[in-house]
């Protein structure tokens, strides 16, 4: 049921959080289920490919898509996930860092300096954010003594908020920040920008269009989806006694993060590129920072 709702739910998160912009901005704005008709209608699209591809740039999308949702299945929500061992924390990095590799390499492949470029700035802030988020859950490791993403949804809750607050606030912040990094969201990117020159993420698919470009918009979604589904279930978990009472807070709080996603970036402007890496680094530093809390 957990994989099934981020499934269909993962693009409602976009929705969200133009609304909310457009709600500061003072306009009506998009409809909430704007992107699933852009998935429907670039599905019915042509590709246009460039002669200097190889079948590299149409698996570059399907290699995240499948990346994502295998990242899915170990994710816990209202219950255990649905694959679920020990170290399958590692097994979770490793899949987020195919995800961007194979992002990368498909730009690559285009032969495209401007694609390039933004290949160069996605692996040099992923180089910063990767380490947070290792921290970020090495933390909670220490702290619940699980060794899966299970075991720490099991092992969270109000006793470990009481006993060690400090470190879990410390905790959701940083994973907060590299939710924005991993995510492309201002201060970091703006995923709405059209100058190349500025952009990270986008600059990296503007030679996909049609189906395939279709894919990255869902992988997009479907990333935004699981970085506020750890937060919502690592660290503010609901452990009520029924299993729907914690599926339906688990989804709420998901949401709650989007809105608040939305509400930094109708608040905040985008950085330069000189001082990204610092709000990324920044994110590493409070993670290290709880740690030394937790194993003084």
């Amino acid at each position: 049921m957990s994989m099934l709702l981020g499934l269909f739910l993962a693009p409602l998160l976009a929705g969200l959080i133009h609304r909310v912009k457009a709600f500061f901005a003072g306009r009506q704005g998009r409809p909430l289920l704007q992107l699933y008709w852009d998935l429907a209608r670039l599905v019915r699209k042509h590709m246009v490919l460039s002669r200097t591809t190889t079948p590299v740039f149409l698996l570059g999308p399907a290699l995240s898509l499948v990346s994502l949702l295998a990242c899915l299945t170990l994710i816990p929500l209202g219950g255990p996930a649905l694959l679920r061992f020990p170290g399958d924390i590692l097994l979770f990095l490793g899949l987020l860092a195919l995800v961007r590799f194979a992002t990368v390499l498909a730009a690559m492949d285009t032969g495209s300096s401007f694609e390039g470029m933004g290949a160069s700035r996605e692996v040099a802030i992923g180089a910063l954010a990767e380490p947070g988020i290792f921290l970020s859950l090495a933390v909670l490791v220490v702290q619940t003594r699980a060794l899966s993403l299970s075991g720490i949804w099991a092992r969270s809750g109000p006793e470990l908020w009481s006993r060690a607050g400090l470190v879990m606030v410390l905790v959701g912040i940083a994973m907060f920040l590299l939710l924005l990094a991993e995510n492309s969201r201002i201060p970091v990117d703006d995923p709405n920008t059209h100058l190349e020159l500025t952009m990270i993420h986008e600059v990296m698919v503007l030679d996909h269009s049609g189906p395939a470009l279709a894919v990255i918009e869902y992988a997009s979604a479907l990333k935004l989806w699981i970085g506020s589904l750890l937060l919502s279930s690592l660290v503010f978990p609901l452990h009520s006694g029924s299993a729907w009472l914690d599926l339906l807070g688990g989804v709420g709080v998901v949401f709650l993060v989007a809105l608040a996603v939305g509400l930094v970036e109708s608040t905040s402007a985008r950085l330069s590129m000189l001082r990204v890496p610092q709000f990324v680094g920044l994110s590493s530093a409070l993670s290290l920072l709880a740690l030394f809390l937790v194993i003084r």
